[in-house]
């Protein structure tokens, strides 16, 4: 998986993103998360979907240049805010979040933040995907926050 993540690196932007959508959804269900495919409601795409101690999370996957604003934060938390009350989100950018992006888009949110090193990282240290994202997902209930590094989380 950690080859396979290092490889999409190569590719051109626009089947990057999509080769990132389908190695997201290996790797999840890897670890037994019953990732689903990219689907499309009216007027929105959502990424993939997966399923983490019972509960449903929506994935926002983005491979850019840049690193993810505020913007595309909140443009994920409103399609969350269309869905049932209990969905959760992920909204994994390889490229990372601004400094600023992160704080624009404040605490209590029902979306956790992962990055690119974050993956690498967890593969690296052969932490299961399912337990890194658990881990966020308790440090962002305990938080507030939607981003911690997962070095920090399992370095406790």
């Amino acid at each position: 998986m950690k080859q396979r993540l290092i490889d999409l690196s190569s590719m051109e932007p626009h089947p990057r993103g999509y080769a990132f959508e389908v190695w997201l959804r290996d790797a999840f269900n890897f670890y037994g998360l019953e990732a689903r495919e990219p689907f499309r409601n009216k007027g929105e795409q959502i990424d993939g979907s997966f399923v983490l101690q019972g509960e449903i999370y929506l994935l926002e996957a983005k491979w850019e240049s840049a690193k993810t604003s505020a913007a595309d934060l909140h443009a994920f938390q409103g399609k969350l805010e269309q869905k049932a009350a209990w969905a959760r989100g992920l909204f994994v950018s390889n490229s990372g979040f601004t400094e600023d992006g992160l704080i624009a888009f404040g605490r209590g949110k029902r979306v956790v933040c992962m990055d690119g090193l974050d993956l690498f990282d967890a593969l690296d240290r052969e932490l299961p995907l399912n337990l890194a994202i658990d881990r966020k997902v308790r440090r962002a209930a305990e938080t507030g926050l939607p981003f911690e590094r997962i070095r920090d989380l399992f370095s406790r």
